[in-house]
């Protein structure tokens, strides 16, 4: 089933907004825009605050593609000796981490005893504020 919203095309500024803007606007399929890969595509609920610094709160929804290559510098779902989490994967020096975007908390390297699994890659984060 399809929500369609409607869509303001103009960009809002974040500063002072100009009172000489038109409020033209479309109509928008919010699922179709976010999920381009809907056989493949799961949600997951962020818990922490190891990714903050990427725009991901906790309790943010993911939404997180299984038909994409991870490659350096996505943030995944990956599975570590079972345990899941999300961080940014990168290559520093020919080895591969798992970054949080928090300095509060350690990078983990990436080594073959740990069983590491990328679940998926994620494409959008939607946060609540209210």
């Amino acid at each position: 089933m399809a929500i369609v919203l409607p869509f303001f095309i103009n960009r809002v500024p974040a500063g002072f907004p100009s009172p000489a803007a038109d409020y033209a606007k479309e109509d928008i399929d919010l699922p179709k825009e976010l999920i381009k890969n809907p056989l493949s595509t799961f949600l997951v609920r962020a818990d922490g605050e190891s990714m903050i610094g990427a725009g991901i709160n906790s309790g943010a929804i993911l939404i997180v593609d299984r038909s994409l290559t991870a490659k350096n510098g996505s943030i995944v779902v990956a599975c570590i000796s079972g345990e899941f989490t999300i961080k940014r994967l990168v290559r520093i020096s020919g080895k591969w981490y798992l970054q949080p975007e928090n300095n509060a908390f350690p990078s983990v390297l990436i080594s073959g005893k740990d069983d590491a699994i990328i679940w998926g890659v994620v494409t959008s984060a939607v946060n609540q504020f209210i």
